[in-house]
């Protein structure tokens, strides 16, 4: 049966099983993670081809604001940009914020990867040391939301939940 309140389905709205949905989020956090990374490589490398001023002046500051909206890179990397906001937008309407955002950290990864790789930055063991324990932390973040999700409701609360027809009898919704 294809009950949607049943306690083996990850989320009322998506009736795929738990570790389907949880695969579904990575896969897409992964993709966002590229996708706003390049952008910001690509924004990098716009504002490294644009003059930038020694002083900030009002003047300064419209310039290179006019040179940024003409640059194909600046573009390229903004566009980007959105279309990673359109995934993390995706995601927090299918998740806590609680989830989602200690996720996204996984961007850390990728762009110190993109800033060495692509932008030929140095990066050094230290630095790649502050990189894995800020996303080690990120993920047991997530995981500690994971495990609260598993408890289920504190002792003594009580949830009055009328299945589907057809459905079991004791259904949780999540």
């Amino acid at each position: 049966s294809s009950d949607v309140c049943s306690s083996d389905l990850g989320h009322p709205i998506d009736p795929l099983p738990r570790p389907l949905i949880m695969a579904k989020i990575i896969i897409i956090l992964i993709i966002a993670a590229i996708l706003e990374n390049i952008g910001v490589v690509y924004i990098k490398g716009g504002l490294n081809q644009i003059n930038l001023p020694g002083q900030v002046t009002a003047s300064a500051v419209v310039r290179v604001v006019q040179a940024g909206f003409t640059n194909p890179k600046i573009i390229l990397g903004v566009a980007l940009e959105a279309a990673f906001f359109g995934c993390f937008l995706y995601l927090l309407s299918q998740r806590d914020v609680s989830l989602i955002w200690p996720l996204t950290s996984i961007g850390f990864i990728v762009a110190t990867l993109a800033a060495k790789f692509i932008l030929d930055e140095p990066v050094s063991g230290v630095r790649w040391a502050g990189v894995i324990l800020i996303t080690l932390g990120a993920f047991l973040t997530s995981y500690s939301a994971a495990i609260k999700n598993k408890t289920g409701p504190p002792p003594g609360s009580t949830i009055m939940a009328v299945p589907p027809a057809g459905g079991r009898q004791g259904s949780v919704p999540d």
